[in-house]
């Protein structure tokens, strides 16, 4: 019964209308009144309440009981509860922020991240997970990231940025194109967040072309934009420039710059580098090679902070740079993206047998006949072939132009930035243009020239398929080259290329065949012109220069006649 007064609660009955009735089954007024109110207790009575709906909640979900002086202020609260739940639930699955190490590790095998070190920091998932509680990546910085279009990170940002950010040192080895440039700058700018007036450079990135400082140093801008963070790219002319006093140099929070520049403004004193605390070489592996080692440990030593935090980023490392990075660093953790000293799977990479020099330029022409989608980079490995290719492409009619060290900085500027929009569709260069450069647009890289060292093919190709894009590139090698191909078969192999097997048969390199590859073979001369034509050429230079020695001999012969006879007229005057 008492189940049907909880059910008709709040149901109205006119007693006065059937008050006959409600005599006959209520009996007296005291009665009346205690069954009254025992009716009653299942509507106004929380606790017998509760009870007739545990007896009727067959699907037993669940219920709240409140009392009618509770009632507004208990559903507030159940309001505000509800939605501190739905946040709580939303931050739970945007936060992807690892619980366990053998999360961390399942994660990193499924993106092919190898660590090597101890007490290594979990990598991240999302640029989300940076702004949480558990990185506090700066606001400003995030939405820099969001307005550059950052949409995820990429392998290499995943694991190297939590090690900086953790002050650890590091050896980063990623594939072209994988993001190592923002995986060292955000960290640095998390750091250092805002200027002091009181220090001068806290931060110095150095590169081995100045044409690679100035593109980190753009992407360093974008990314710092918000903050007032003062970035300085050092060249020749402002090391040079006397009307800057030290101290105006000085109002600068992070310096990029290359190592030949650098070493000249510590020696004259122009540069102040005590308060460097982040020292990063990007393509340390050509900065640690003998070319640069000299300026790099004088950089080193200039550098006096006990607390600096040294990274290393290239595609490549061998195996003398990391014993000679561990002498410098303290503790450093070492990654490697995918297999290491390998190129992005994304490039679509071939080799092209042309059997002799000759043969090059029939293939080059062939290709180019065939189609090419531009921009295109050609790759040779001296200025004097770079300067004979052009010529030869020139006057095909093709948009061309090179790049390479005896150009001025103003050439040098131009080119790149026409190559940039277009203008520009094929650039000869060597390897001056294979170290760092981010040509985003590139589709096709062709090696005219076999590469110098497994280290030169790996930089050289990696001009093209960056940040996820697909992109070709072509080696042509000749007979001579066949000795040399070893290495860069085996990049091919672990970049997931298809290889034929004579080719994996090659053997590997002598010591003395490497010396003598990284100096350099010596090549014929780029020059397309016919036998015959070679033939008549040569025949025309012939007839010029015996009528020039002719002319020659005439000439002596009537200068000494002049002699002879000046000298007669002397003796008969006597």
């Amino acid at each position: 019964m008492d189940l049907f007064h909880l059910l008709g609660g709040g149901a109205r009955f006119d007693k006065n209308r059937f008050k006959n009735d409600v005599h006959l089954f209520e009996g007296e007024k005291e009665a009346n009144q205690t069954q009254s109110k025992k009716k009653n207790a299942a509507v106004v009575d929380p606790n017998v309440r509760s009870q007739l709906l545990d007896e009727i909640d067959f699907f037993k979900t669940t219920h709240t009981i409140v009392d009618s002086n509770q009632a507004k202020d208990d559903k507030k609260t159940a309001k505000e509860d509800k939605t501190a739940s739905k946040a709580s639930k939303k931050a739970k699955q945007l936060s992807t922020v690892f619980d366990t190490v053998e999360e961390a590790k399942e994660f990193r095998k499924q993106h092919k991240i190898k660590v090597y070190g101890t007490d290594v920091p979990n990598p991240f998932r999302t640029f989300e997970d940076l702004a949480s509680p558990a990185y506090s990546l700066d606001p400003i910085l995030y939405n820099n990231l969001m307005t550059a279009k950052y949409t995820s990170p990429t392998p290499v940002q995943m694991q190297s940025i939590p090690i900086m950010l953790h002050g650890r040192d590091l050896m980063s080895c990623a594939p072209t194109g994988s993001g190592k440039t923002m995986a060292f700058l955000l960290p640095i700018l998390q750091d250092l967040k805002k200027p002091e007036k009181k220090t001068s450079y806290r931060a110095l990135i150095i590169a081995p072309t100045r044409e690679l400082a100035q593109q980190i140093a753009r992407e360093a801008n974008h990314l710092s934009q918000g903050t007032k963070l003062r970035i300085n790219v050092l060249t020749k002319a402002t090391a040079a420039d006397k009307s800057q006093t030290p101290e105006s140099r000085q109002k600068f929070d992070i310096l990029i710059t290359t190592p030949l520049r650098l070493v000249y403004a510590i020696k004259e004193k122009e540069v102040d580098l005590t308060a460097v605390k982040h020292l990063v070489l990007d393509e340390a592996d050509k900065l640690l090679d003998q070319g640069f080692l000299d300026q790099t440990d004088e950089i080193f030593a200039a550098c006096s902070s006990t607390t600096i935090q040294k990274s290393l980023f290239s595609a490549t490392f061998s195996s003398h740079v990391e014993e000679l990075a561990n002498t410098v660093m303290r503790d450093p953790i070492r990654i490697v993206i995918g297999a290491k000293n390998a190129a992005t799977e994304t490039i679509k990479q071939e080799l092209l047998f042309t059997g002799t020099e000759a043969g090059k330029m029939i293939a080059l022409r062939q290709l180019v006949q065939k189609g090419i989608k531009p921009p295109v980079l050609i790759f040779v490995q001296s200025i004097e072939r770079a300067k004979e290719l052009f010529h030869e492409l020139i006057f095909d009619g093709i948009n061309v132009e090179v790049i390479h060290s005896d150009r001025t900085k103003a050439q040098r500027d131009n080119i790149i930035d026409q190559f940039r929009v277009g203008k520009i569709w094929v650039l000869i260069a060597t390897e001056l243009m294979a170290r760092g450069l981010d040509f985003k647009g590139v589709n096709l890289v062709i090696n005219y020239d076999f590469p110098q060292s497994v280290a030169s093919y790996i930089h050289r190709i990696g001009r093209t398929g960056r940040a996820g894009r697909q992109g070709e590139a072509v080696t042509y090698y000749t007979q001579e080259d066949l000795q040399y191909m070893k290495g860069v078969v085996n990049v091919m192999k672990e970049s997931g290329c298809d290889v034929p097997d004579w080719m994996l048969n090659i053997k590997n390199m002598t010591s003395n065949q490497k010396q003598k590859m990284r100096k350099g073979l010596n090549r014929d001369h780029i020059d397309s012109t016919s036998k015959y034509d070679k033939y008549n050429q040569n025949k025309r230079k012939e007839m010029i220069e015996a009528s020039k020695k002719r002319k020659r001999v005439a000439s002596q012969k009537e200068k000494k006649a002049k002699k002879e006879k000046k000298t007669e007229q002397k003796e008969s005057s006597n």
